[in-house]
């Protein structure tokens, strides 16, 4: 495949892949280094049978951005981009076109920009693909290292920071809901569990956590879920998960399940069991 053959395909995608990018990083000089990381990657990477192209240009910027955010997390820098010019991008790339700038112009209010800012490097990655360019869960759970089911999470507890401009969670308030909830658990306390369970709560559980029996794929309501752990997580222990409130079991020191649980109003609305190792591994977890 020639060179220009090569630099052909990937310009028919360079304007998407860059509104991606920068949704995903706040920052156009960091969007224009994950568009030419991807080029990067495309061009050394044989893709003559790669079907929708795209959507595979799409998932390695992901993944390209998915890293920076992790770094810029990790070393604590803000990078919000706030000039605001999206008339053009730095560098010698061709200015996206109009519908392109539309894209851009629509992402960069100071308010979403800093709400976005605040969301963890999955969860943005989860509502910026998914609510913003209609990736399916089941694509970008790959990206993520996650389930379907534990990406859909994501992108709902993002959608409803975005949407109720929430950029910091409570901590202290979802402590001590679930801190109540595990205590109710071990204790069988039954009534006292629905007292922190919505009553719409759902509970989605990975195909590790099926296979033990402890739960099926999604149970909904408030009395089903409250008879699942009734009598049950005696040795769970409060944890941030992702930077939320959850709980986790882990004997010997190694996480074998953790549950991240969503606090809304007082109450736990939505659980998302994972057993499955490879998952827990790519989850940030703190004891509490």
């Amino acid at each position: 495949m020639s060179d220009d053959f090569l630099v052909q395909r990937f310009e028919e995608h360079r304007d998407h892949l860059r509104a991606v990018a920068f949704r995903m990083l706040g920052s156009s000089s960091e969007a224009d280094d994950a568009v030419q990381e991807t080029w990067m990657r495309f061009a050394r990477t044989d893709t003559a049978e790669v079907e929708n192209l795209r959507g595979w240009l799409t998932t390695v910027a992901s993944r390209v951005c998915l890293n920076l955010l992790r770094t810029r997390r990790t070393r604590r820098e803000d990078e919000l981009d706030r000039d605001h010019d999206t008339a053009a991008f730095p560098g010698d790339a061709p200015a996206p076109d109009p519908e392109a700038q539309a894209v851009m112009a629509d992402s960069v209010g100071l308010a979403l920009q800093v709400v976005l800012d605040s969301l963890n490097p999955a969860e943005r990655v989860a509502f910026v693909l998914h609510d913003l360019f209609g990736v399916p869960f089941d694509r970008i759970g790959p990206v993520l290292d996650r389930t379907p089911e534990a990406t859909r999470q994501l992108a709902s507890r993002a959608r409803r920071r975005v949407r109720g401009g929430t950029p910091v969670p409570d901590v202290p308030l979802q402590r001590s809901v679930v801190e109540a909830f595990l205590a109710a658990a071990r204790d069988g306390r039954f009534e006292d569990l629905l007292e922190v369970l919505d009553p719409d709560i759902k509970v989605v559980a990975d195909d590790a956590a099926v296979a033990t029996g402890f739960a099926g794929r999604e149970v909904l309501g408030a009395t089903q879920v409250a008879a699942i752990f009734n009598g049950n997580a005696r040795a769970a222990i409060p944890v941030l998960v992702d930077g939320y409130v959850g709980a986790m079991w882990a004997p010997g020191g190694t996480p074998r399940s953790v549950l991240a649980c969503t606090v809304e109003n007082g109450r736990i609305t939505e659980i998302t069991i994972t057993n499955d190792p490879a998952t827990i591994a790519t989850l940030d977890l703190v004891e509490l």
